[in-house]
C-alpha cells in the first residue's frame, strides 16, 4: 500500500474512533498537550479530557494543560474527569484562562484535583455548592432534608480530600461548597487555593519550569522551558455531541420531532416531515438521556401538544388549545430547570415559541368563527334558499325540471309552476329538489 493510502486509512480510522491525529512535524518528547475546556462539564467534555490524558501518556508528553472556562456542569462527568486526572502519570495543569474566564462549580473541583492550579488575571473560581437534578440546591449552611445533607456532606468530603492531597486551602474549599464562596485569581493565590498566576500559556510554562509535582508515577520535576505546545482538538464527534446536548438545541429537536410526525400523520405520504421528525425526535431523546432533564416538564410538553392536536378533532372552542398552551409553557420552563450550571433552556426561546403558539391558536379560532358566519358555498346546503328558473311546466303530480347554478335538476312542487317561472329551493331529497314558486306563499311545502 502506498504512503498516501496508509495515511488515508489512518485518518479515516481516527475520524471514526474520534482519535485526533498528531500535529504534522510534532515530536513525542519535550511537548505539552493543550486541551480546551470551554463550556459546561458534560459527558462529551469528559470523554474529550479522558482521551486527551490517554493521548498525553502515549505520546510521552511532559505536561497536560486544561485551559478552562466553565460555568460548571454534571457531577457524574466531573468525577469522571477527576478520576482520570488523579490516575494520570502525566502532570495536569488546570489553567483558568483567558482573562474573564471562570472555573465555577464543577470547575472548582477539577482545579483542586489537578497537580497544578493556575489562573490568569481577571478570572474567578468557586460557587461549588452541589445541586440536585430536581432543581433543589443543597442549601448552604442549613440543608433542609436528609437527602440535601447527604449531597452537601459528600461534596464537602470530596473537595476536602482533593485539597489535602495537593496541599491546598481545605478550609476555603469547604466554604465554596457550603456557602457558594467565590474568589478572584489574586485572592485565590493569596489564600493558597491556586499555585500561581500567569498571563498566558508561555508565561505559565516559564513559571512551571523547575517545579516539583507528585503524580501517579511519583515525584517529578517539570522542565517546561522551551517546551513545544501541541493543541489537542476535540474532533467532530465530541463537537457534535456538545452541540446536540446543548439544552436549547435538544429542546428545538424535540419540538421538530413531535410536530414533524404530526404533520406526516395529517398528510400521509409527505415523507419529508416524517423523516425529519423521526430523526429529530431520536436525537432529542438521546440528548435527554444525557442531559439532566426534569421528566415532569417533558411530560407536560407532550401533554400540551396532545391537547393542541385534540382540538382539531373535538370542537372545544379553544379550551383544549388554551390548556395545551399552559401545559406547554410550564413544561418548557421546568424541562431543564435543574439548577445545574450551563444546563437550561433560554427563557427568550420559550417565550417566543409560546407567543407564536398563542397567536396560531387565536388565528385558528378566528378563522373557525369566520367560517361559521360565511354562507355555504359547497355541498347540498349550498342550494337551499337559492333562486332558479323552471325549464318546463310542472306536471299534475308536481314534477318538473329547473335550472339552478348552471345545472339542470329534477324538481317537485305542490304549487303549480310554469316554464320560465322563478323558483326557490326549499330542500333537497337525494337527486330531487323540493321547490316553490317565488310568487307563492312563504308557507313551507311538505
Amino acid at each position: 500500500m502506498s504512503r498516501l493510502g496508509i495515511f488515508l486509512t489512518v485518518a479515516l480510522t481516527a475520524f471514526a474512533l474520534n482519535v485526533p491525529l498528531p500535529a504534522m512535524g510534532a515530536t513525542n518528547g519535550r511537548s505539552a498537550l493543550l486541551l480546551h475546556v470551554d463550556g459546561a462539564i458534560s459527558p462529551a467534555m469528559a470523554d474529550y479530557i479522558v482521551h486527551g490524558l490517554s493521548a498525553a501518556k502515549n505520546r510521552h508528553a511532559e505536561l497536560v494543560i486544561l485551559e478552562m472556562d466553565t460555568p460548571g456542569g454534571l457531577s457524574s462527568s466531573m468525577r469522571t474527569i477527576i478520576k482520570a486526572i488523579l490516575a494520570s502519570p502525566v502532570p495536569v495543569v488546570t489553567y483558568v484562562a483567558p482573562s474573564g474566564s471562570r472555573a465555577a462549580s464543577a470547575g472548582t473541583y477539577i482545579m483542586y484535583a489537578s497537580h497544578i492550579a493556575a489562573m490568569a488575571p481577571a478570572t474567578n473560581l468557586g460557587a461549588a455548592t452541589p445541586v440536585q437534578l430536581g432543581g433543589t440546591t443543597a442549601t448552604p449552611a442549613k440543608p433542609k432534608t436528609a437527602e440535601e445533607r447527604k449531597i452537601l456532606n459528600d461534596a464537602v468530603a470530596y473537595i476536602h480530600g482533593l485539597a489535602l492531597k495537593h496541599g491546598r486551602n481545605a478550609i476555603w474549599a469547604e466554604q465554596a461548597v457550603r456557602n457558594a464562596a467565590s474568589l478572584t485569581a489574586t485572592e485565590a493565590l493569596q489564600q493558597h487555593v491556586i499555585d500561581l498566576m500567569a498571563n498566558n500559556v508561555a508565561d505559565l510554562l516559564a513559571k512551571l519550569d523547575g517545579r516539583k509535582v507528585t503524580t501517579e508515577a511519583g515525584v517529578m520535576t517539570l522542565h517546561t522551558a522551551g517546551i513545544t505546545v501541541q493543541d489537542y482538538p476535540r474532533g467532530f464527534r465530541v463537537d457534535f455531541l456538545m452541540v446536540l446536548t446543548n439544552p436549547t438545541v435538544a429542546y428545538i429537536l424535540l419540538l421538530l420531532g413531535i410536530f414533524g410526525l404530526i404533520f406526516e400523520g395529517y398528510n400521509p405520504g409527505g415523507i419529508v416531515p416524517g423523516v425529519v421528525g423521526a430523526i429529530s425526535l431520536l436525537l432529542a431523546l438521546y440528548a435527554f438521556h444525557i442531559l439532566p432533564v426534569n421528566f415532569a416538564g417533558l411530560a407536560l410538553i407532550v401533554l400540551g401538544i396532545i391537547l393542541f392536536v385534540t382540538e382539531t378533532f373535538v370542537p372545544a372552542y379553544g379550551t383544549l388549545s388554551i390548556g395545551g398552551l399552559v401545559a406547554f409553557v410550564i413544561g418548557s420552563i421546568v424541562l431543564m430547570d435543574t439548577g445545574v450550571p450551563g444546563y437550561g433552556v433560554s427563557r427568550g426561546l420559550i417565550g417566543g415559541i409560546s407567543v407564536s403558539a398563542a397567536l396560531l391558536i387565536l388565528v385558528t379560532l378566528w378563522l373557525a368563527v369566520r367560517s361559521q358566519r360565511r354562507p355555504v358555498v359547497s355541498g347540498a346546503e349550498e342550494l337551499l334558499e337559492d333562486i332558479g328558473r323552471a325549464l318546463s311546466d310542472f306536471s299534475a303530480d308536481g314534477s318538473g325540471t329547473v335550472h339552478i347554478h348552471s345545472e339542470t335538476w329534477n324538481a317537485h312542487s305542490k304549487t303549480p309552476i310554469h316554464a320560465g317561472d322563478s323558483i326557490k329551493v326549499i330542500r333537497r331529497e337525494g337527486l330531487q329538489l323540493i321547490v316553490k314558486p317565488i310568487q307563492a306563499s312563504n308557507k313551507e311545502d311538505t
